[in-house]
């Protein structure tokens, strides 16, 4: 069957239920496991607008706790997951139209989350019901897994493995097509410590270890406001001075790839080290700053599968002398992890600063050869022709690796500008639909009896 023209005769459901699920701001703010809705109010929002949708359509759903649920079709002993998350990044400013009031132009989709990930979610979503729709019946328990933290710390998705069963395969629509069969590993750690100095009184930037911050400012005791506009009229950097504050604006980027973002807070710790004596300015110049390969704490490496290592020094809390940076770091296979932890904690001694582990997910892998990988790959070639772009590896970091064997599949197609966690954060709408037809037919050589 031709599931593309099935969703385009139902095309205005997708694009209807999706503006609806764009409109609710779902960003984490607070964590509260004593909550009702540890996650925020919105959040808990996107996850029983999901719920509710999918119980009125018919399907079977389970809530957990608030912290994530499912929806299901079909019956079996296996399961297939189709893991999505409802959660999105702060949006940022300077945006042509509200985040959270998607707007429909040029064949595109603007909001925040449109393509990470409540679009893709939603793209899921129908394919599962379109299935259920045309009677198809399966053969697996198909379970659509909604999280709702995808984007800071997967307490939800690992709260929801704790009682619900795991998965013997699955997909993440929550990235790029063909197929992403290899994800970096993703660490993050903090760099703390205390300074004797009288100049520097806050400096604050970034708000997401996987996000390149676009803002940064800071308060002096001294008086460099000529000094600061002519660095920036010089090198042709947006910023100002605002009631005392010195503010730099850059360019808000995925941590997968900062590369394609401007760090704020260099640009302002640049600055600053031209002008004033402080150990926390001096760290940040001599070991972060434009360095996105790690280079300067000598743990760079390249891996010609899955590219290099990136680092994004993403979050910056200086005051009453006290500070905080928090670091996220991408790393491919082969990268010596031991010799890296080695060469950070080297980093803060002649500081006297303190290096703290928060977090390291490693490597997630599924071989190219294997048949879940082959059977994705077959329903992208059906419903775009395209066989020869490559398949993918990524420094992003999916639901996919919360299963042994997953892959993250679509929904973005070859070519298209990457724009998860970036103002003006958009999905093409052809991406949207064809995305729904190709899940179709993913779940339906999965899981679906052919008949």
């Amino acid at each position: 069957m031709d599931f593309y023209k099935y969703v385009l005769d139902n095309k205005h459901l997708i694009i209807e239920k999706t503006k609806e699920l764009l409109k609710i701001p779902s960003v984490l703010y607070e964590f509260n496991s004593e909550s009702e809705t540890p996650f925020g109010v919105e959040i808990n929002r996107s996850l029983h607008f999901m719920l509710d949708l999918a119980r009125s359509d018919g399907f079977v759903t389970k809530n957990v706790k608030n912290y994530a649920g499912h929806i299901e079709y079909g019956k079996g002993k296996e399961i297939l997951g189709v893991l999505c998350h409802i959660d999105v990044v702060p949006p940022g400013d300077n945006w042509t139209h509200p985040p959270f009031s998607p707007i429909i132009k040029n064949e595109k989709i603007y909001a925040r989350g449109s393509s990470d990930d409540k679009g893709p979610t939603m793209a899921a979503y129908y394919a599962l019901k379109f299935l259920k729709d045309l009677g198809v019946k399966m053969d697996k328990r198909v379970r659509i897994i909604i999280g709702t933290d995808e984007e800071t710390g997967w307490r939800g998705i690992d709260e929801y493995f704790k009682t619900e069963e795991m998965p013997e395969i699955g997909f993440a629509p929550d990235a790029s097509f063909p197929l992403i069969y290899g994800e970096k590993g993703i660490l993050s750690f903090d760099i703390t410590g205390k300074i004797e100095d009288d100049k520097l009184i806050t400096f604050k930037s970034g708000d997401r270890y996987n996000v390149v911050p676009d803002y940064a400012e800071c308060s002096l005791s001294v008086d460099l406001k000529e000094k600061f506009k002519e660095f920036l009229s010089f090198n042709g950097l947006n910023g100002e001075v605002k009631d005392d504050v010195y503010i730099v604006h850059g360019k808000r980027a995925h941590a997968m790839q900062p590369n394609l973002g401007i760090n704020a807070a260099f640009i302002l710790a640049q600055f600053l080290n031209e002008h004033i004596d402080n150990d926390f300015i001096k760290y940040i110049n001599q070991f972060l700053t434009f360095d996105h390969l790690g280079e300067k704490l000598n743990v760079d490496h390249h891996d010609k599968e899955m590219k290099d290592f990136t680092i994004n020094p993403a979050i910056y809390d200086y005051q009453d002398n006290k500070f905080k940076i928090g670091i996220n770091c991408r790393y491919p296979r082969g990268w010596d992890k031991d010799s890296a932890f080695i060469n950070f904690e080297a980093s803060v001694i002649g500081y006297r600063f303190k290096y703290k582990l928060i977090s390291d997910s490693p490597v997630h892998y599924v071989d190219k050869d294997d048949e879940l990988v082959k059977t994705l790959h077959q329903a992208y070639i059906k419903y775009t022709g395209d066989d020869t772009t490559p398949l993918l590896t990524i420094g992003g970091g999916t639901y996919s690796r919360a299963l042994k064997k997953a892959v993250a599949f679509g929904p973005t197609m070859p070519g298209r500008k990457d724009v998860a966690h970036q103002i003006d954060e958009f999905l093409h709408l052809d991406d949207l639909l064809k995305s729904t037809a190709i899940y179709m037919e993913a779940i339906y050589q999965l899981a679906g009896i052919k008949e």
